[in-house]
């Protein structure tokens, strides 16, 4: 029979200070002689005010790298909880490392310094931290861990800086005399993602104080097998299919920006809701037993508040209405962080002092990648509570 896991702390890190819509050009950096078109459109529409980047603003260096930004994420949720020698299975994600290989979490690891231990690399976009965060999880539920880590932190500024665009537009350039912005697949999200990490620490007792969070259940559904890819970095997306970056010579990777982050707009707004919201729910169902009623926080993780209406009206399709009243997030002030931002989010509620035992947390983390969707239930516990 699996344990019970308990959530018993998250942290984030957020690195430097917050950024202001209008400062985001002048820190990521300009592409090309002029302003982008697209930003105050995009702003416009998802909503966010402030976001993080870890970028020094005096010298306009990357002054943090991915690894670091989990490491200090993690630092923050051992204090005064446990040492790092205790943890006894770190698994950690990101969208995009600061290297191809070797795995994202072992260069967690080294930052940390913490001794031998089971490590873990989960990669993906959005839901990547929740993998991660269910492998931890299932470790300690099937015994083989008392004490897990899950971390998911993003640096995506790293390939959102101007001057990664320079050689396309450079390229392009007769192309780009009535278009000075790129290509808006890629110029939207310059303005969309940002960067942060956050972490939870699992157990197989909940706190001796305070609250904790039970896990009751994480499900994850792909539908990769009905639908193209959406969101993608380092390929090329061509009738359909991806041509990867090994498949380039240097200079045409330069050329095309083959590594920058590029969104199929079209078919994100055509298939985002069915499929993460209705479809995945809707399958969940099936086996799991639950009702709007049961649930008193909502978490969801969107991108852009554009989506927020059209993700009640999913649950809405499907007779599974969460009003606003319930619903936790704080995208218009920590920005999207992918694969980071159930953490941030989670991280801003457990520590907010509302949670009361008793009380249900439903969590809900798209990714349009290729179409994966999770949902995740948590119960806050107290220590006097049976297990």
């Amino acid at each position: 029979m699996a344990r019970s896991v308990y959530i018993n702390n998250v942290s984030v890190f957020m690195p430097n200070n917050a950024i202001s819509n209008d400062e985001m050009e002048s820190v990521l950096g300009q592409a090309g002689e002029r302003a982008s078109r697209a930003r105050r459109i995009v702003l416009r529409n998802n909503g966010i005010k402030t976001r993080y980047y870890a970028i020094d603003p005096e010298t306009g260096k990357a002054n943090y790298s991915n690894a670091q930004l989990a490491a200090n994420a993690i630092k923050k949720l051992t204090e005064n909880r446990i040492a790092l020698e205790e943890i006894q299975c770190l698994a950690a994600s990101t969208s995009m490392a600061d290297q191809v290989i070797p795995g994202h979490a072992v260069m967690v690891q080294g930052e940390l310094g913490n001794p031998s231990t089971e490590v873990v690399t989960t990669s993906g976009v959005c839901l990547c931290g929740i993998t991660a965060l269910k492998y931890a999880y299932m470790t300690i539920a099937l015994g083989l861990h008392n004490v897990a880590v899950a971390a998911a932190s993003e640096t995506a500024s790293n390939i959102m800086r101007g001057y990664q665009f320079d050689p396309e537009l450079e390229s392009k350039v007769d192309d780009l005399k009535n278009h000075s912005e790129l290509a808006f697949e890629k110029d939207f999200l310059r303005w969309m993602l940002s960067d942060g990490a956050g972490s939870a620490l699992l157990q197989a007792e909940p706190n001796r104080q305070g609250i904790s969070l039970k896990i009751e259940w994480i499900d994850i559904r792909s539908y990769a097998n009905e639908q193209e890819v959406c969101m993608y970095a380092g390929g090329e997306k061509i009738e359909g299919k991806i041509k990867g970056w090994t498949q380039y010579w240097p200079l045409e990777r330069e050329k095309q920006s083959i590594m920058s982050v590029k969104q199929d707009v079209r078919l994100l707004n055509e298939k985002v809701i069915h499929y993460t919201v209705e479809r995945t729910l809707t399958d969940i169902l099936r086996t799991r037993q639950l009702t709007p009623d049961e649930i008193d926080y909502f978490l969801p993780h969107y991108s852009s508040e554009f989506f927020r209406q059209k993700v009640y009206d999913g649950l809405k399709n499907i007779d599974f209405e969460i009003p606003f009243d319930k619903w936790f997030t704080n995208l218009t002030s920590k920005g999207n962080t992918g694969s980071a931002s159930i953490f941030i989010i989670l991280e801003e509620l457990f520590h907010s002092g509302r949670l009361r035992k008793g009380q249900n947390l439903l969590c809900y983390v798209p990714e349009s990648g290729r179409f994966s969707s999770s949902f995740l239930y948590l119960k806050v516990v107290e220590r006097t509570e049976d297990r």
